[in-house]
């Protein structure tokens, strides 16, 4: 074993050029910057792009990647997608060791071929062909040329050569060749000068390259990844998918599109027909036709994907809904589109990217950036937006999977570029009020009523339309912040508006809140409401800083005490006022109570870099002034009885 530790050492201090070696792949080949910070070391990377027509396309792709230790494995996996529209013709791929010595090669039924039907699908016509040579020796190569055809022209690929953090590139480059009458557009980030053009037989040739490409550490609230690293996203002015011929020059052609996909798919069978009617044409406020058809919905049909043919694109028409009580998201929002054009409400078919987070857009370059559809309801003053996947969303409101974001609408004259609503500091509150006692015997016994709106709430009316009371039950004690507690009961109540609102009751027991020591009780006066974010300071802070979401917590706190105490040091008042938000509290003690009060506003905006320090302070300064201590002294007459 010594012998073996010895080598392990030497290994250490040498560092990577023990792997020097003539392999093309050898480790010790890589510069010290390419290795700094790194997980994965991209070799090299060759993609050609060769479009022959707008239903045909061929694309070339051989790439290397290092693998320097076991937090770079989910990199070494290969998954090539394909379906009706693309095809894998090709698929070879390399092992090499740290020297760059070939030690194994992909035979074909080492290839996993399965379907990539996903776990919220139906049925899918995707599938996926998946490799991995689970080598666990580091650090180690893999090579892997893979070959895919086309019969659309529709999407492009980006060019992402670091699609990570702790990934560094030595070299990657991508061509486009196409026909002279062929016009595409590209966009760049972090991409210096213009492609090299030349000239190839019936057309041109577009080349980008990088090289030495140093990994990225992640930064807290930095801008999206595609914006910190060199990407080139590109699309086609003209393009044909599934028969039908579209143009990407504007927004509005665009949606154009998507028309000609919608068209003729709201026809309703006539026993939906009367229903809608019977429902809605007693109403004669379009708000209340629309909520009450909403419902209608969530309660008639639930979201299944089917993704068959188009279906990626083309929703399925409102007699398939109709008939089988499900559909995806763009056979629920057709759905609903047919329900209210039955009665004369119009409505717009609204494309958009969803997620909580997902903020990445580039609006001045149109092109298919969405993954979810919902409903846009104009109305005179304002409009109505409608999550049709949801049975349980109140009609108007989108929550933070689609709010506040780019979406393309569209209406009988194509696509427009809007926003949908944004939940601010107003709308997203939690307001809470503690009752709390503390016993002889430092256990406190505490009552809380809470009301969360906007996007707090968002999680809570998740909790408790999903869940059930018992699993609600066991994920409040995972999260409340108490060493020792029973929730002896809770209680959830919704007020479902365009603006919804849960309030939650609890009734807890905690055991050895306070703290004695001899004659002195500490207690941490806030009882509940804390934040836990502490920043490491950086003082090579690179990215500008990125806080997205908007929020005002308001705590008020009594805890009646046992008698007999008065105070020896009470935490001062903090009022912390920054750009990134606000902070205040104070204690107060009197008799047998404390009396608490808590408040903090949290902004979101763009913030530069050199800001960092001070969001590390105001961070800080909040986390320690949430746990400040009460400190209480037993009064002598008190500890003797009198």
């Amino acid at each position: 074993m010594g012998k073996y530790l010895i080598i392990s050492c030497c290994w250490f201090f040498m560092g990577m050029t023990v792997f020097a070696g003539d392999g093309e792949y050898a480790v010790g080949r890589i510069s010290p910057g390419m290795l700094k910070g790194a997980n994965v070391v991209k070799r090299s990377e060759e993609i050609r792009y060769e479009i022959s027509s707008l239903t045909k396309a061929r694309l070339y792709r051989k790439f290397a990647l290092t693998i320097l230790n076991e937090n770079g494995d989910n990199h070494s996996e290969l998954v090539v997608h394909y379906d009706k529209f693309r095809s894998v013709k090709s698929i070879e791929g390399k092992l090499f060791d740290a020297f760059g010595k070939e030690i194994k090669s992909l035979k074909n039924k080492d290839i996993d071929d399965r379907s990539n039907v996903s776990g919220v699908s139906l049925m899918e016509d995707n599938r996926v062909k998946l490799h991995n040579f689970y080598y666990r020796i580091y650090p180690y190569t893999i090579e892997y040329e893979v070959v895919l055809e086309f019969n659309n022209t529709l999407v492009f690929y980006p060019w992402l050569p670091q699609p990570a953090e702790m990934f560094s590139v030595e070299k990657s480059g991508i061509t486009v060749v196409c026909p002279s009458w062929y016009s595409f557009q590209y966009k760049t980030f972090n991409y210096s000068g213009a492609p090299l053009v030349s000239e190839v037989k019936d057309g041109k040739s577009y080349y980008w390259e990088v090289k030495e490409l140093k990994a990225i550490k992640s930064e807290y609230a930095t801008p999206e990844w595609e914006v910190l690293t060199t990407s080139v996203f590109f699309k086609p002015l003209e393009f044909e998918f599934g028969g039908y011929k579209g143009s990407m020059n504007t927004w509005n052609e665009l949606g154009k599109f998507q028309l000609q996909l919608n068209e003729g798919r709201d026809k309703l069978p006539e026993a939906v027909k009367l229903e809608v009617h019977r429902l809605a044409d007693p109403v004669k406020d379009n708000r209340d036709k629309v909520r009450i058809l909403y419902e209608y919905l969530q309660k008639n049909t639930r979201y299944i994907s089917v993704q068959l043919g188009i279906g990626g694109l083309q929703p399925f028409d409102a007699s398939y809904v109709a008939k089988n009580a499900y559909g995806d998201c763009k056979a629920l929002t057709n759905y609903m589109y047919s329900l209210l054009k039955e009665v004369n409400v119009k409505s717009c078919y609204t494309q958009i990217k969803s997620g909580r987070g997902e903020n990445f857009f580039m609006p001045d370059f149109p092109c298919d950036q969405f993954d979810h559809i919902i409903l846009c309801v104009p109305m005179s003053k304002d409009s109505m937006w409608l999550e049709c996947t949801s049975q349980t969303l109140p009609a108007g409101y989108l929550s933070g999977f689609t709010s506040d974001r780019y979406a393309l609408l569209v209406d009988e004259n194509g696509g427009h570029l809007v926003r949908t609503p944004k939940y601010g500091i107003r709308e997203n509150l939690q307001l809470r009020r503690v009752s709390a006692v503390l016993d002889e015997d430092d256990n406190l016994q505490l009552n809380s009523a809470t009301v969360y709106s906007g996007l707090q709430q968002d999680s809570y009316h998740s909790l408790i339309n999903g869940l059930s009371k018992d699993k609600v039950k066991e994920i409040l004690h995972e999260q409340l912040d108490f060493a020792t507690y029973e929730v002896n009961s809770f209680d959830y109540r919704e007020t479902r508006s365009v603006l919804p609102e849960v309030e939650e009751k609890l009734d807890i027991s905690v055991s050895n809140y306070a703290t004695i020591t001899g004659k002195r009780l500490f207690i941490v006066p806030n009882v509940m409401t804390r934040t836990y974010r502490r920043l490491t300071p950086n003082e090579d802070r690179k990215y500008d800083i990125e806080l997205g979401f908007e929020y005002k917590d308001v705590d008020t706190v009594e805890i009646s005490i046992p008698a007999g105490y008065s105070a020896e040091s009470v935490p001062a008042d903090i009022s912390l006022s920054t750009k990134f938000g606000n902070y205040q509290c104070r204690v107060n003690f009197e008799g047998n109570r404390i009396r608490y009060y808590r408040s903090i506003e949290h902004f979101s905006g763009t913030f530069p870099a050199k800001d960092y320090a001070e969001l590390v302070k105001f961070y800080d300064a909040m986390y320690k002034a949430d746990r400040n201590k009460l400190v209480l002294v037993k009064n002598e007459t008190a500890s003797k009885g009198f």
